[in-house]
């Protein structure tokens, strides 16, 4: 038995969904949405998981940002990592990716089925052992740094893309653009602290949507196509 789904392909427009589906969800169940201090917990507290803050070791690949234990139906975060700590939108990206773990690549029923069976008193060789997803970065940009075979670096690349989308929602942007130029730096910063996400993050986003576009070793944004198609508010 395995907790983690054999290897799927999943369409761009079918991870946007499954994170809309749970923003849905928080709203109509009146989980309160704070963009500004960030939506992740309260994703979190919808899928009733749990948060941990622990020192991770380094393993034989590195440093491990955080990790989620499906069996323990919890995201635990490596309390050694400053950044983790001290940068709001590098934690929520962090949490949001191990929550699309949990939607996109972990048989939910297959994992709340062998914790029944952990609180039974049943030989310890009859249940299987516990996988984990380790996240070593946050941010697309950054899952090139790291070598993973071609299906991990899809499914790193599949929960990272429904980090953006949650955090990120299109409609939510539209809103954050109204009377803001998107090709300025300067317009850009205070949407990033909006959403309680990097700039980094926020930038890649827009860039995925087609609203902007910047050339490798540029600073200079220019207006995406896909913007032009948009109702402009």
């Amino acid at each position: 038995m395995s907790v983690i789904r054999p290897y799927q392909f999943y369409d761009k427009t079918i991870i946007e969904e499954k994170a809309n589906q749970l923003l849905i969800q928080a709203k109509n169940e009146g989980y309160p949405l704070d963009w500004g201090e960030g939506i992740a917990h309260r994703i979190v507290d919808l899928l009733e998981l749990r948060m941990l803050w622990k020192i991770i070791p380094n393993d034989d690949q590195g440093e491990i940002v955080a990790k989620i234990e499906p069996l323990e139906r919890r995201i635990t975060l490596n309390e050694d990592i400053d950044k983790l700590k001290n940068d709001q939108g590098f934690q929520q990206s962090t949490i949001a990716h191990e929550i699309g773990h949990w939607i996109l690549h972990i048989n939910q029923d297959e994992a709340d089925g062998l914790m029944e069976q952990l609180s039974l008193p049943l030989p310890l060789n009859t249940l299987t052992e516990e996988q984990v997803f380790l996240c070593r970065v946050t941010g697309q940009e950054n899952l090139k740094k790291i070598k993973l075979e071609k299906q991990n670096y899809n499914r790193e690349w599949q929960a990272q893309y429904f980090a953006g989308c949650l955090l990120m929602p299109e409609y939510k942007l539209l809103e954050c653009k109204r009377g803001r130029d998107l090709t300025n730096w300067k317009h850009l910063y205070p949407i990033a602290d909006e959403l309680c996400v990097t700039i980094s993050n926020l930038v890649y986003r827009l860039q995925q949507l087609g609203w902007i576009y910047i050339q490798k070793g540029s600073k200079k944004i220019y207006q995406g196509r896909h913007l032009k198609s948009k109702l402009d508010f």
